[in-house]
């Protein structure tokens, strides 16, 4: 599972399998905590993060949606999904 972004000790990664696993989503990792975020809804779906970086994550998540989404398409064909630019 390839990392596209780190910021601020947040690891997001996204998988690469030719075999779709719908909803459109990314994995974001802190520490202990980990989570499954919905691209089109920009929300944790699974697990959890601390508040703090929650927020990080889902406010980094609406700013590149378009990427994240162009991201999932490569990735959906078992394609490496490109870096996409940390928060800042």
């Amino acid at each position: 599972m390839p990392t596209i972004s780190m910021f601020y000790g947040i690891i997001i990664r996204m998988y690469c399998d030719k075999a779709k696993h719908n909803p459109p989503h990314f994995h974001a990792y802190y520490q202990d905590y980990k989570a499954t975020v919905d691209i089109d809804s920009c929300e944790i779906e699974h697990g959890k993060l601390p508040s703090k970086q929650a927020k990080l994550v889902l406010a980094w998540a609406a700013i590149h949606q378009d990427d994240l989404k162009a991201d999932w398409e490569l990735a959906s064909k078992g394609e490496l999904p490109f870096k996409i630019e940390p928060l800042k």
